[in-house]
């Protein structure tokens, strides 16, 4: 018996859905392409996903060793450091795990930064691996206190504290934290613990200086501001980190700094490397190198004022709590008290197919995020702004004001500032 639909195209939107548990589709919204709004992973542009679809190549070809050695001198224009990067067949969570394994030994101490659920999982991370965390809680919303981290360090008068772990950006809670300010926390208490930083979701989106900042590992990865499909995670590396790793017992394997390192230096890979992966990264890197860097980030910054205009004109909260710390990569909103965030995404995504990201942790079913990073330009913002706005209309959350038409007027704000021809 041939099952319903067998021998048919599918939209691959529509895969796994199960209409018990979502809205009923009007099935022509499958005509087009889904906005992709989540904070993670982004849309892949069609430069880089014809990239990543050539012919596999020997990774130990001279072809590839130029591949390597051309990515490489890439990335380290957008972490902005002239220091070591390392490469894993990875995710984020890999390039964490990585960080902590080769600098920090089970046993030592760390301090941590709590920020939204990212911080928590990071903090889980270390606990897993025998680390003992001084974990410094805070506020969903807040960035980090450096002052607090200054304090904590001050008090440790034996420099037992090897680390200090933050989130650069926040990707629960649409917050980006001054890094900066605690590297001057660190040097102000006058100890030695490295500084290592999760920039996951801002790397590429918004400014971050590995080396002016004074970064000893910096931790990232592919789905977010590089445009690719998840599966390459990177650890930027200070001589400072490469030195304590020397020191370390039981030095990792897979995640080795120094085996990874040995094999870059050639052009190679210590295992067998996400060849075609590496292929769209290249592709990713020439796609910013064409915009500009800085450009990407003004890019960024003018979407995020847009959706942040959208959200306070519906009359809604963002998450963030600080005028000075909201992200350039996605906006948390916060739906009124009552209205069930995650029920209202899925009525966004049955009527619109336009996909938005869910709250996380404590802020489940309580928030929805508008991911505006990547592969993004105003009229996708624009679009999925007016699907939110539309379903907003006939739900109970509805409130005053016309959020399309503040972030149409905020661009228009900023593009007649902008002259002719400019990117």
């Amino acid at each position: 018996m041939v099952e319903p639909g067998a021998g048919r195209w599918h939209n691959p939107n529509t895969v796994g859905r199960s209409e018990e548990t979502e809205p009923m589709r009007d099935k022509s919204r499958d005509i087009g392409r889904q906005l992709l709004q989540i904070p993670g992973p982004t849309n892949v542009p069609e430069r880089v996903l014809r990239a990543i679809a050539r012919p596999t190549i020997d990774h130990r070809s001279p072809e590839f060793a130029d591949l390597t050695r051309r990515i490489l001198d890439g990335l380290k224009l957008i972490f902005k450091t002239s220091g070591a990067i390392c490469i894993f067949p990875s995710s984020g969570t890999g390039a964490w795990e990585a960080a902590l394994v080769n600098a920090l030994a089970p046993g030592e101490r760390v301090v941590m930064f709590e920020t939204g659920y990212f911080a928590k999982l990071w903090r889980e991370m270390a606990g897993r691996l025998g680390l003992q965390v001084d974990f410094i809680e805070s506020t969903w919303g807040n960035g980090v206190d450096a002052g607090r981290i200054e304090a904590l360090l001050a008090d440790d008068r034996d420099k037992q504290i090897k680390a200090v772990c933050v989130v650069h950006n926040e990707t629960s809670t649409g917050v980006a934290s001054d890094v900066a300010s605690v590297r001057r926390a660190i040097d102000g208490a006058r100890h030695p613990a490295l500084l290592m930083v999760d920039t996951v979701s801002s790397l590429a989106s918004f400014d971050f200086r590995h080396d002016d900042w004074g970064i000893d590992v910096t931790v990232s990865c592919s789905q977010k501001g590089l445009m690719l499909p998840p599966g390459i995670g990177f650890n930027a590396v200070s001589a400072k980190a490469l030195a304590a790793a020397k020191t370390t017992p039981n030095a990792p394997s897979y995640w080795s700094w120094e085996a990874a390192l040995a094999a870059l230096g050639g052009g190679g890979f210590p295992y067998t490397p996400p060849t075609n992966l590496l292929f769209g990264l290249a592709e990713a890197i020439a796609m910013i190198e064409d915009e500009g860097l800085e450009n990407t980030f003004r890019r960024h910054a003018r979407l995020g004022r847009a959706t942040r205009a959208a959200v306070a004109a519906w009359g809604f909260d963002t998450v963030c709590r600080q005028h000075d710390c909201h992200s350039d990569s996605l906006t948390a909103v916060v739906m009124p008290e009552g209205v069930d965030a995650d029920a209202f995404r899925q009525r966004v995504r049955a009527r619109f197919n336009v996909a938005l990201g869910n709250g996380l942790g404590k802020l489940a079913g309580r928030v929805f995020r508008i991911g505006h990073l990547g592969d993004i330009n105003e009229p996708m913002l624009i679009g999925a702004l007016s699907a939110i706005e539309m379903s907003l209309a006939g739900d109970g959350a509805a409130r005053e004001g016309r959020g399309v038409t503040a972030a149409i007027e905020a661009l228009a704000d900023e593009t007649s500032s902008v002259p002719a021809g400019s990117k």
